[in-house]
């Protein structure tokens, strides 16, 4: 299946390397897992036609990944709005999103007390998902550096949340206590 200039050997070979890392992406951007796999394939399709074009290859994760976004938006600007005009509304609870913020923020906030290799470290193998090896190569560093810069950074981050909770709870009980002196 090879073409001129090996393209498409090319082409096959990123894809077969770097499939399960673009599905996640994908699945980030869209909730049903059916639609992610459409989703990616779109976007191969819409690559593959410009993949010459990709001078540095290193950078096709991102190019894909702003295919997919792209993509995304398309479909979400051309579906079909199916709303059903009732008398009544339905009973719906609405949950304003607002622990799922906080418990961001806090992630966020925990993350600033690494230091830039740990976060590194941490943010390519837990939140990218990437494997010791793919973090090692991302970073320039060796598998054992990895895993040992995630342990302690691991253990760090466990260490923050511990004291943040002792924190919490004191500021509970000073609380409680100013409230039983004032009534």
């Amino acid at each position: 299946m090879a073409t001129s200039g090996g393209k498409v050997l090319d082409f096959e070979e990123y894809v077969r390397t770097r499939q399960e890392a673009l599905l996640r992406s994908a699945r980030r951007l869209v909730p049903d897992p059916v639609d992610a796999q459409d989703l990616l394939q779109t976007a191969l399709v819409r690559t593959y036609g410009r993949w010459d074009g990709i001078a540095d290859k290193s950078l096709a994760d991102a190019y894909l990944r702003r295919v997919m976004i792209n993509t995304r938006t398309e479909w979400w600007r051309a579906r079909k709005l199916e709303e059903v005009p009732t008398e009544q509304l339905p009973d719906a609870s609405v949950d304003d999103g607002s622990e799922q913020r906080a418990d961001r923020a806090l992630l966020m906030d925990i993350l600033g007390v690494l230091a830039p290799k740990q976060r590194s470290v941490v943010v390519l193998r837990h939140w990218e998902q990437m494997s010791t090896e793919e973090t090692a190569a991302a970073l320039g560093m060796s598998t054992g550096t990895v895993k040992s810069t995630l342990h302690r950074a691991l253990a760090r981050l466990r260490q923050e949340l511990e004291n943040r909770d002792i924190d919490a709870r004191m500021l509970e009980r000073d609380e409680r206590d100013r409230e039983r002196c004032a009534a």
